[in-house]
């Protein structure tokens, strides 16, 4: 399958199982085609995006102990996960100059993205909800919609809202734990250690694209659009180790642990 007929699979699919289905053929970037920027993805009716505030909010962690909560907590993850996918097939077709390794690498990552979608919908059904009975948001495709280089790309999904993840998945983790709730909790780790190799990517294009005389954390800095900032690149509970273990330099993470508003 050619690179960029995954991607327009994707993005431009009304059909929910069509974008999260497994890609087990070879993929070749042969055709990658001109650049295509499309304002919304193409989604089923239930799952497209709601007005602002319709979407229900995170669920605090005291409440998961009921399992409807813990089912929309993983409703909204499961959007969270699809926007990326979205994210990603839009990067692809937008820049289709880009880097070869980097659009083969990015497919690979969208593969983990569609699992875990799936794993987050399949939790949410089996808890009582399936996904697209609750009102979704936009933000992750709406602060995406402001990239306007593979470098922004980087900065803000990688390493803001995949850097974020690696906190409040352990931070979800624990609170599933705490209800005695092991699926969903088992869910949370392995995203983490996905999110580690995620940020991982990032970091490492960033660092390959970005100009000699900048630091990372300057090309970070530069490449992000308002409202994201460094602050918004984490989460309550800070996870050190996993940044280190993502490539970032001690430098980098001391300075994001003390990023405010």
């Amino acid at each position: 399958m050619e690179i960029r007929r995954f991607a327009e699979e994707v993005l431009l699919s009304s059909d929910l199982q069509t974008k999260l289905q497994p890609v087990t053929e070879p993929m070749t970037d042969l055709a990658p085609g001109q650049s295509l920027r499309v304002a919304e993805p193409t989604r089923p009716e239930n799952l497209k995006f709601a007005p602002r505030r319709a979407a229900p909010k995170m669920p605090a962690p005291g409440a998961l102990e009921d399992p409807t909560k813990r089912a929309v907590t993983h409703h909204i993850l499961a959007n969270h996960e699809l926007q990326a996918l979205e994210v990603m097939a839009w990067t692809l077709l937008a820049f289709p100059d880009a880097p070869a390794d980097f659009r083969t690498g990015i497919v690979e990552i969208m593969k983990d993205e569609q699992r875990h979608t799936r794993m987050h919908s399949e939790r949410a059904a089996k808890l009582g909800i399936s996904f697209g009975d609750l009102p979704v948001n936009c933000y992750i495709w709406k602060k995406a919609m402001q990239f306007e280089s593979i470098c922004d790309y980087l900065a803000g999904l990688p390493l803001v809202f995949e850097g974020r993840n690696l906190d409040h998945t352990l931070e979800l983790e624990k609170a599933f734990l705490a209800v005695d709730d092991q699926r969903s909790a088992t869910i949370m780790r392995k995203i983490h250690d996905d999110e580690i190799e995620h940020v991982a990517f990032g970091l490492n294009w960033l660092r390959k694209l970005k100009p000699d005389h900048l630091t990372d954390w300057e090309a970070f800095e530069q490449h992000l659009h308002w409202p994201l900032r460094p602050s918004k690149a984490k989460g309550d509970d800070f996870q050190r180790q996993a940044r280190l273990d993502s490539g970032m330099t001690e430098e980098f993470v001391k300075r994001l642990e003390q990023a405010t508003d």
